[in-house]
């Protein structure tokens, strides 16, 4: 793994806006626009290396489903904040009956630097972003760039099949739709969805748009409708389950949460299990399931621990994204429990190259390792302000 600087293309962002990638720029607080897609720079693998790196990732994967089955087995779903009957109920049902519910993809956050062992960081399986980019832009780059080169980069061949694969488990008779949030401003969620609808017609499938705002309910047939009446028989939805089962319509979508079979019911993708590895409470679980795993590093629910003394730590909340609530401490810091239900993960420094903290975004589709997008930040946290850079094997 080595950073490379390398001259922009000219007109490098009306190209990849071109590509789908309509947010190419970030507004930061000072009111300056710089660079999200940035080709100033480059990541260079060896094949052994990805070859390994995606072997790591279907282990990891593996091992989520397997907490996940722990998690179900062992009620433990208060240790998710997960204290509603009904919603755990629910999940539970949703796990048991997976076979029969679509699920296509989810993103891991790796700590890699070329020379040791990846760590696992987080996985977000229900709603990742950043997939436009890793599955299209960045491929062209390359193609572009480094003709006859390869990349870590399967995305869009895997999640066309994937839905192949998955159209059985559709209702039959009416469009999958694709919602998305109108909250969105940047259009980072509008175009990861519109970009998964693409591939959902490549397969053949039938689809719709909507946003989540105009998602109606029926009360006479006491079902979802979109904006012309008609039921909603599956969906497609940005939108994270923790809003979903808590907004003044959650009531409505427990009753018809179809999983599996349901007539008068609405299909959510990602399932309702998909909750179960979007909890960063996931990350003690599984280090309580496999202390030492050398793909892993140390983490707790209860408080930091020995991390405190020893390594310094992360206290992450269960459901923050885009590192909202993330704070460092140091070793030998008195140790800080936070109000929140929070993982306490060993704090494992971003690997620094040139002044840029880079986490690779790994990509699971269906079961299996299909791509890899590279952030780096200027700081310790991948916050919003993190930049995307391509990558290419040679």
């Amino acid at each position: 793994m080595e950073r490379r600087t390398i001259e922009p293309r000219p007109g490098w962002q009306e190209t990849v806006e071109e590509q789908g990638l309509i947010y190419p720029l970030t507004r930061y607080p000072d009111d300056s626009l710089r660079p999200y897609w940035d080709e100033s720079a480059y990541y260079v693998f060896g094949l052994d290396e990805v070859e390994a790196l995606e072997e790591v990732v279907e282990e990891l994967h593996r091992m989520c489903l397997a907490a996940a089955e722990h998690i179900v087995t062992a009620d433990r779903f208060a240790d998710l904040g997960i204290t509603d009957p009904r919603i755990a109920r629910a999940v539970a049902e949703a796990w048991r009956r997976r076979d029969e519910l679509p699920s296509v993809y989810g993103r891991f956050d790796l700590r890699y630097d070329g020379t040791g062992p990846a760590k696992l960081l987080e996985y977000n399986a229900d709603t990742p972003t950043s997939l436009v980019e890793a599955a299209s832009p960045q491929w062209f780059w390359m193609e572009e760039r480094f003709p006859g080169a390869d990349q870590w980069n399967s995305l869009h061949e895997r999640l066309v099949d994937a839905w192949k694969k998955q159209a059985a488990l559709l209702p039959p008779g009416s469009p999958l739709y694709f919602a998305h949030s109108s909250a969105d401003e940047l259009g980072e969620d509008l175009m990861t969805v519109a970009y998964l609808k693409e591939t959902a017609e490549q397969a053949g499938l039938q689809t719709d748009w909507i946003s989540v705002e105009e998602i109606g309910w029926d009360r006479l047939s006491r079902r979802f409708v979109d904006n012309r009446l008609r039921f909603i028989r599956s969906i497609f939805k940005l939108y994270p389950w923790e809003w979903l089962t808590t907004d003044r319509f959650a009531g409505h979508v427990l009753d018809t949460l179809d999983n599996g079979g349901g007539t008068g019911s609405t299909l959510w993708i990602e399932p309702a299990w998909k909750m179960l590895l979007s909890n960063k409470a996931l990350l003690a679980i599984l280090w309580e399931l496999h202390p030492g795993h050398p793909h892993l590093l140390p983490a707790y629910l209860d408080g930091p621990r020995e991390l405190a003394g020893t390594t310094g730590y992360v206290a992450k909340p269960l459901l923050g994204r885009e590192g909202a609530g993330v704070t460092l401490h140091e070793a030998g810091a008195a140790p800080v429990l936070r109000d929140e239900p929070c993982c306490y993960q060993q704090l494992a420094p971003l690997p620094d190259f040139d002044g840029n903290h880079v986490v690779l975004g790994a990509w699971v589709v269906e079961n299996e390792s299909a791509g890899l997008g590279i952030r780096e930040s200027s700081g310790l946290v991948t916050d919003e302000y993190a930049r995307f850079l391509p990558h290419v094997i040679l």
